[in-house]
């Protein structure tokens, strides 16, 4: 029988005798042996292996794998498994189970090691970056007036340009004609001064409509064949990521009444505004983020502990096991949150308040979750790592501050205060 051959490709991993993989040529000849193969890649700098062997132990033939994952941490024990499966005389058909069962243990947690990594990675960099961004938010948020305004001003450019770039992008301009870039980049930034014009002028009913009449007329007068998708995707930015956002501005800046109940007002620092800092729309800009932030946290850890009946197709991950969760979290935090504020003064207000910010951020989701099906991509840009870009992290807040200032300022009497 001709000599077994073991190649191992510039690689030195531990000093094994190959004549032990090949000592059974001399003896034994009436043992039916089948072909062996021993493969051994490697690639510089990665300390990885991995082999397929074939054997055939007394006419039974068994297969020995050891997939891609397996760290060279283990390699004394995958070699020497080897080995003895060359090694059929000295070792009975159990002994070679246990050893193929190491094996393909070892290429599991190997396996699972491997693809543990960077998902743990991703969702280290995810809490750290959402951390990050949920202090400067609240920072933001506490400062209101100009800083507020500018900061959501940037925040609609860029998730105006995501929102264009979505439409410009292969799964939707397939099916219908874009909008011309000088045209989406003028309604980009038309967008972001909405919420400038908000705040300076209170209402922007007369800005929105004029911008409006402008990017049709150049949209209608263009060159080539003008479409009516073209209208229709661009008024419903103009919509989606101007119009919609500056309810927030109303929210947090126009409704200055003050929040005389709140419990923080009296010890509030004198350098930090003082007393006058905690007004109506504060609090109510505050309990309305929160209470959205905990609808997503309990959505997730329900959908991923209990979630077994689709919500939509639009969005697949979503249950309802997950919506009914995320609904209970949402309530609960703007209960809590109410009673420690004294803000609604009414507990039936607070709940009411919960349930329409769950809403508001749920279809906000789904509509962002349809634009990207459509487009189809998985985020809609990649400003924000672990996160994407900044639709994907503010589209539960676009439909929620019409909503919010709407029922503070027309369904609570005296402003709930």
């Amino acid at each position: 029988m001709a000599p077994q051959i073991v190649e191992f490709d510039r690689i030195a991993l531990i000093q094994v005798s190959l004549t032990s993989l090949c000592s059974c040529r001399h003896s034994h000849s009436n043992l039916r042996r089948g072909p062996t193969f021993l493969k051994l890649n490697t690639q510089r700098n990665f300390h990885k292996l991995r082999f397929k062997l074939e054997v055939s132990p007394n006419g039974a033939q068994g297969i020995f794998r050891i997939s891609r994952g397996v760290f060279l941490k283990h390699r004394r024990r995958v070699i020497s498994a080897v080995a003895r499966a060359e090694q059929p005389e000295r070792f009975g058909d159990s002994e070679i189970n246990e050893e193929v069962k190491s094996g393909t243990q070892l290429s599991e947690e190997g396996g699972l090691d491997s693809e543990h990594q960077p998902k743990t990675s991703q969702l280290r960099k995810r809490i750290i970056f959402g951390l990050a961004i949920g202090i400067s938010v609240g920072g933001v948020v506490l400062a209101g007036g100009w800083v507020f305004t500018v900061a959501l001003a940037a925040a609609v450019f860029v998730g105006a340009r995501e929102y264009f770039e979505l439409v410009r992008s292969r799964g939707i301009a397939s099916g219908m004609t874009p909008p011309p870039r000088y045209v989406s980049r003028a309604c980009s930034v038309i967008c972001s001064l909405m919420p400038i014009l908000t705040l300076y002028y209170g209402n922007i009913d007369v800005p929105v409509t004029s911008a409006a009449f402008f990017v049709a007329m150049a949209l209608l007068l263009q060159r080539g064949n003008p479409r009516f998708a073209q209208l229709s995707s661009t008024m419903f930015g103009l919509f989606y990521c101007g119009y919609l956002p500056c309810f927030w501005v109303k929210l947090r800046c126009g409704l200055a009444v003050p929040a005389l109940n709140t419990r923080l007002v009296a010890s509030w620092p004198y350098l930090l505004g003082g007393q006058t800092v905690w007004t109506v729309g504060l609090v109510a800009t505050l309990i309305s983020f929160s209470s959205i932030i905990a609808a997503d946290t309990f959505a997730f850890i329900g959908g991923k502990a209990f979630g077994r009946t689709p919500l939509t197709s639009v969005s697949p991950k979503k249950t309802w096991e997950g919506v009914l969760a995320g609904l209970g979290g949402c309530i609960a935090i703007s209960v809590l949150l109410a009673k420690f504020l004294c803000w609604p003064t009414s507990v039936l207000s607070a709940i009411a308040f919960g349930i329409l910010n769950f809403f508001g951020s749920l279809f906000g989701d789904l509509t962002e979750s349809m634009i990207k099906r459509d487009a189809g991509v998985k985020d809609s840009g990649s400003l924000i790592p672990g996160h994407g870009g900044i639709l994907d992290r503010v589209d539960s807040y676009i439909f929620t501050g019409a909503l919010a200032h709407s029922f503070v300022k027309t369904f609570l009497p005296l402003y709930g205060v």
